[in-house]
C-alpha cells in the first residue's frame, strides 16, 4: 500500500511528455485559470458595489439627511464672525419647564384684561385724486399722516395688507382657493409656515411630540407657491386627498404680491390674524425649523403663564439696531441706500441705541430672532402686527430692522394702553424646534 502510494506520487512528480514536471505544468495552468477567475470576480464585486453606492447613496441624501448635515448653528456662527474665526460660539437650547399636557383652550380675555378697542381693515382703495398714475398695491398707498395716526390704539380702520384697487382692478395678490379660506376661517389655534421660491425643504412637525388634542383642534398650515409645491413633490412629498402632507395642510398661494420672495413671506408671518380671522392664537414657525413641541404647551408657557399677548425671542447675538444695520450691509442683505433711508427715518422719529444698563429699557433686546412668534389675537397685538407689516411694506423686507422702532413708537404713543410683549431667550426657541439651514438663501431684490 505504501509502495503504491509512493509510486503514484513519484509518477505525479515525474516528467511529463514535454519534459517538465507535471505539477509545474498544472500549477501554471491553474495559475492562468485563477488569475482570470480572480479578475472576473473583482469586476463583478466592483460593479455590485457601484450599483449599491448609487442606489443607497441617493437614498442617504434624502431631505432629512441633507438637513441634518447642515446644522444651523454653523451658519449663524459663521454669519456672526464672517466665516473666518476659528473660535466660534455655540448656541445651545436650554430647559423650558413646559406643562406635561394642555388639552383646553382659554380665550385671551380669560388670561387677563388686555387693552380693548376695535380694528377694521381697508380692503379697497380708490384712485388717488392727486395722481394720474395709479397702480393697485397689496399694501395699499397709506399717506404719512395715515401711517402716523394708525399707531394710536383706538377704534380705527387701517391699512394691513390685502388691499385691492377700484372695482374692475385685478387682484393685488396672495390669492387662495375658497376651500382653503373656509378651512382657515374655522381655526381657533393656528400653526403656520411658508415656502416661496423653492427656498426650503418641507419640514414636518414631529408627530410623536404633538398631542392628540392638538392634532384634532389646531390647524397646521403651510403656505406654498406653485413652484415650491412642484419642488416638494419631486422630492416625494405629495398632498393626500384632504390636502395634507403629514400634519401640514398645504395651501397654495397664487399671484404672489411681491417679486421679493422674502417680503412675500412676511404676509403669513406677520398677518396671521388676517389669514385666520376667527383664531384666538397663532404660532409662526419659520421654514428653517421643525416644530418639536405641542402648540398648546407653547401657548400656555409663553402667553398664559407669562400673562402676555405676544411672544418672540431675542436675537442670539445682536441686541442693538445699529449692529443689525451694520450686519445687513456687511452681508449685503439689502440695498445699502434703502437701508440708510429707513434707518435715518427711524432715528429722526426717536429710535435710540439699545442700552442694557438702562433699567427703563422696555425689552431685553431691540433685535428679535423672528423665526418663532407666538400670538394672542388681541386688538393691540393685531395692531402691532399690522404696523410691523406696514414698515416691511414701506421700507426693506428685513423685519429685524423695523421691530424695535414699531414697538417703541406704539408704546410711546399709547402710554395708558399697555402692550404685553414677552421677549424670551433664544435658547428657549432652540429647545422647542430643530433648526436647519435654508435650502437656498433668497437673493436681495434689485432696487
Amino acid at each position: 500500500m505504501r509502495r503504491g502510494l509512493i509510486g503514484a506520487v513519484l509518477m505525479y512528480l515525474g516528467p511529463s511528455e514535454h519534459g517538465t514536471p507535471r505539477f509545474v505544468r498544472r500549477g501554471r495552468r491553474f495559475s492562468r485559470i485563477s488569475t482570470l477567475q480572480f479578475s472576473l470576480w473583482v469586476f463583478v464585486f466592483a460593479a455590485i458595489f457601484l450599483l449599491y453606492f448609487i442606489f443607497f447613496g441617493l437614498t442617504m441624501l434624502s431631505t432629512d439627511e441633507i438637513e441634518e448635515s447642515a446644522d444651523i448653528s454653523v451658519k449663524e456662527e459663521s454669519s456672526r464672525t464672517g466665516g473666518g474665526s476659528k473660535h466660534r460660539r455655540k448656541y445651545t437650547p436650554c430647559n423650558v419647564p413646559l406643562k406635561e399636557s394642555v388639552d383646553y383652550f382659554k380665550e385671551p380675555r380669560e388670561v387677563m384684561n388686555f387693552t380693548q378697542f376695535s380694528l377694521e381693515y381697508i380692503d379697497q382703495e380708490e384712485k388717488l385724486p392727486t395722481s394720474d398714475i395709479y397702480e393697485p398695491r397689496f399694501g395699499g398707498h397709506p399717506t404719512l399722516e395715515e401711517r402716523e395716526q394708525s399707531f394710536y390704539a383706538v377704534n380705527q380702520t387701517l391699512h394691513c395688507g390685502f388691499v385691492n384697487g377700484p372695482p374692475g382692478s385685478s387682484s393685488t395678490g396672495f390669492d387662495l382657493d375658497m376651500k382653503d379660506k373656509a378651512y382657515m376661517k374655522d381655526c381657533k389655534v393656528a400653526v403656520s409656515s411658508c415656502i416661496f421660491g423653492s427656498s426650503d425643504f418641507l419640514r414636518r412637525p414631529t408627530s410623536r411630540k404633538i398631542s392628540d388634542y392638538s392634532k384634532k383642534n389646531v390647524c397646521f398650515v403651510m403656505f406654498v407657491d406653485e413652484e415650491s409645491l412642484a419642488k416638494i413633490s419631486s422630492e416625494g412629498h405629495f398632498p393626500d386627498d384632504t390636502g395634507h402632507i403629514g400634519l401640514w395642510r398645504i395651501v397654495i398661494v397664487k399671484n404672489l404680491p411681491y417679486a421679493d420672495m422674502r417680503r412675500t413671506g412676511k404676509v403669513p408671518k406677520l398677518l396671521s390674524h388676517r389669514l385666520f380671522p376667527s383664531s384666538w392664537y397663532s404660532i409662526w414657525v419659520d421654514s428653517k425649523m421643525r416644530l418639536n413641541t405641542d402648540p398648546m404647551q407653547i401657548i400656555e408657557y409663553f402667553l398664559w403663564r407669562a400673562k402676555s399677548e405676544y411672544a418672540i425671542s431675542n436675537h442670539y447675538d445682536r441686541h442693538c439696531v445699529w449692529e443689525e444695520v451694520r450686519q445687513n450691509k456687511r452681508l449685503n442683505k439689502y440695498n445699502h441706500t434703502v437701508i440708510d433711508e429707513q434707518f435715518t427715518f427711524y432715528q429722526s422719529d426717536g429710535l435710540t441705541k439699545f442700552d442694557s444698563s438702562d433699567p427703563n429699557t422696555p425689552l431685553p433686546s431691540y433685535v428679535p430672532e423672528g423665526s418663532f412668534i407666538v400670538r394672542a389675537h388681541t386688538p393691540i397685538s393685531n395692531l402691532f402686527s399690522c404696523l410691523w407689516y406696514n414698515e416691511v411694506d414701506r421700507f426693506t423686507s428685513r423685519d429685524q430692522l423695523s421691530f424695535a422702532y414699531t414697538f417703541l413708537k406704539l408704546r410711546r404713543m399709547n402710554p395708558d394702553r399697555p402692550f404685553y410683549l414677552n421677549m424670551f431667550k433664544d435658547c428657549e426657541r432652540r429647545a422647542l424646534a430643530k433648526l436647519f439651514r435654508h435650502r437656498a438663501e433668497l437673493s436681495p431684490p434689485v432696487t
